[in-house]
């Protein structure tokens, strides 16, 4: 079990960080930061927005408190972390402050609700990377690291979130470039590990996909789930595998536009292996399906992702999301995916249903209709958010 640091196991001096002349472009940190908090991220790219933010009423004083807070610490660098969580009145307060900022980018519910997201993700990982906090699952967090290791972590993320860096939210408070560089220290950023989707292994796709007649497929994409491996060194899963043979066999049937696998690098924990892209390469030696024809989703790391990240694939390769999906995966899995514990299990980690099951045509297969509601972005899950 990963030990939990105390505040005085982690009391070390804080060297000052040497001066800068100006703020600096960092692109990994950039990534990460539009990736995970697309509206605080935007707000630090706009200095009137910005400043309407911290002016708003109550702000100026409840951040005021924070960088004493955060001073009273001294050289104690748990303290220091402590100190960034966001409570819920000062969460509160950042939900009404940007209402003084309109234009900021939000989901299908608003600012508010966005900014909340944004709030109790920097919390999570504070807590996962900073505090000790156990993450929900063992395939997630900083891993094991001696008490030496955390100690440096958290120095540099100290360093490193009161360090100007261009085009960034930290002028409002430096909680979220800390989260940043928690997770940048601990070589935990996976949320942008394939960026840009367009590109890349699903190139040819997405330039297919521009030209399509839609209407000439009964269904726009077939949704191969992933099985992660457990065992180290092992690309693909035996049920894995499985899938992969099913999907050929229905895919030959020749009205399907597209093959989405999904499935990120999660299993077993610091795996080499993507699993959608060791799918696509199945595919295509194995089988011989035209590149062309797969979309790679590489980022999910549970059921419940697969189908939200593949909605969101859909949407960005301008599929119709009227249009129905098949659902392929072993008669397990799909039997978890049409029952009522896998809607609950959506509505406790999501907060939403990522689409609805239409109906089934085997054991092997579900007709799913995607929901345009899985274009939220929560970095309660900060490898995928």
């Amino acid at each position: 079990m990963r030990a939990i640091f105390s505040a005085a196991a982690l009391a070390v001096t804080v060297l000052a960080a040497p001066a800068s002349a100006g703020a600096v472009d960092d692109r990994v940190m950039a990534a990460l930061s539009a990736r995970l908090f697309p509206l605080l991220d935007a707000a630090g790219h706009d200095p009137a927005a910005i400043e309407r933010i911290a002016r708003a009423p109550g702000m100026e004083n409840m951040l005021r408190v924070r960088q004493e807070r955060r001073a009273a610490c001294g050289t104690d660098l748990a303290c220091r972390a402590q100190a960034l969580l966001w409570s819920d009145r000062e969460a509160d307060a950042v939900r009404r402050a940007v209402a003084q900022a309109p234009g900021l980018p939000a989901a299908d519910d608003g600012p508010a609700a966005q900014v909340d997201r944004e709030i109790a993700g920097i919390n999570m990982i504070v807590r996962t990377y900073a505090l000790g906090a156990i993450p929900a699952t063992v395939i997630d967090g900083p891993g094991t690291v001696s008490p030496q290791d955390h100690r440096a972590r958290l120095q540099a993320a100290d360093w490193i979130a009161e360090t100007p860096r261009a085009g960034s939210a930290q002028r409002l408070d430096p909680s979220i470039d800390y989260a940043l560089a928690l997770l940048d220290v601990s070589e935990r950023t996976d949320a942008i590990g394939h960026e840009p989707l367009s590109g890349g292994a699903n190139a040819a796709a997405m330039a297919r996909a521009k030209g399509l007649d839609w209407r000439r497929y009964r269904y726009s994409a077939m949704i191969v789930t992933g099985v992660g491996p457990e065992i180290e060194g092992e690309p693909l899963s035996p049920f894995g595998k499985y899938h992969l043979r099913i999907a050929a066999r229905r895919f030959a049937q020749g009205d399907i536009a597209f093959i989405l696998v999904t499935g990120g690098r999660a299993h077993p924990r610091a795996t080499p292996f993507t699993e959608a892209v060791e799918m696509r390469k199945a595919l295509i030696e194995r089988y011989g399906v035209p590149a062309e024809a797969i979309l790679i989703e590489p980022y999910a790391r549970h059921t419940t992702t697969n189908l939200r990240n593949a909605g969101r694939l859909l949407a960005r390769m301008g599929a119709p999301l009227e249009a129905e999906t098949v659902i392929v995966c072993n008669p397990l899995q799909s039997a978890y995916i049409e029952s009522a514990r896998f809607a609950e299990r959506n509505a406790a980690e999501l907060g939403y249903q990522p689409g609805a099951v239409v109906r089934r045509v085997s054991p092997n297969e579900l007709v799913f209709r995607p929901s345009r509601t899985s274009e939220r972005i929560d970095p309660r899950d900060p490898l995928d958010p």
